[in-house]
């Protein structure tokens, strides 16, 4: 394990304390989960966008996608606890 120096304002050191005092950790154990979790979420967000990116990629490749609204009540049947047909991928240029 390495050790690692952050330069932080007071206050904001003394909203990291305070924070930490309530959630009954230590200030550093707040800091390192608050890292890890802007980590987390920077590598879910790049993993999101290049799915997204991959799927417009195969939509302008085959021309083909999916109706929004199909998929929104698909999902909602899902949730609701039914088992829906999965929307079909459609031409969507003309």
């Amino acid at each position: 394990m390495t050790t690692t120096s952050l330069k932080l304002s007071d206050e904001l050191k003394q909203r990291a304390v305070a924070a930490a005092e309530k959630k009954g950790v230590s200030p550093h154990a707040f800091m390192v989960q608050a890292i890890e979790q802007a980590a987390t979420s920077a590598e879910r967000r790049t993993a999101f966008v290049s799915e997204a990116q991959s799927a417009r990629e195969q939509m302008l490749k085959t021309g083909k996608g999916y109706d929004a609204d199909e998929v929104h009540a698909y999902l909602k049947a899902r949730i609701a606890g039914s088992k829906p047909v999965k929307p079909k991928a459609r031409p969507w240029q003309s």
